[in-house]
């Protein structure tokens, strides 16, 4: 499916609040409530969109320490292992695998430090893995989802 510069706009503006409603979106990019409720439907249809969900305060679920960690993994290992290995941990956001020096990026958050490091021990033990490279968040600037 092509996508046309309003419902460039629409994704926009649901990105930003995922429950904004159909008028508040419309008003914003000139349309109906119903005129997008059609154009969203048919991006969820189309598998555009393809959900919803709730974003919430990493601190205030006790998520204080964040990291990314990259990965040099074994020349043996498959994405799919390699991906493997961060599923494992609960304390994964989100991994990929990269171009590059490393072969994976790997964003964790944690409770603590020591709850980093010892997330970070158990990557690093996985026999995928030859050796890590981490560098802890201070401050984030932006965030989109």
């Amino acid at each position: 499916m092509r996508i046309d510069d309003i419902d460039e706009q629409i994704v926009v503006r649901l990105r930003d609040d995922g429950r904004a409603s159909f008028a508040t979106v419309g008003a914003a990019v000139g349309l109906s409530a119903s005129a997008v409720k059609r154009r969203v439907d048919r991006m969820l249809d189309a598998g555009v969109i393809t959900g919803f969900t709730a974003v919430v305060d990493p601190e205030a679920l006790g998520w204080t320490t964040e990291a990314y960690v990259e990965l040099w993994c074994a020349p043996s290992s498959t994405p799919a292992q390699v991906l493997a290995v961060a599923a494992r941990h609960p304390q994964v956001v989100s991994a990929a695998t990269i171009s590059g020096e490393a072969d994976a990026l790997v964003h964790v958050r944690a409770t603590s430090v020591h709850d980093f490091e010892r997330v970070l021990e158990r990557i690093g033990a996985d026999p995928a893995v030859v050796r890590t490279k981490s560098a802890i968040v201070l401050s984030r600037g932006v965030l989109r989802t």
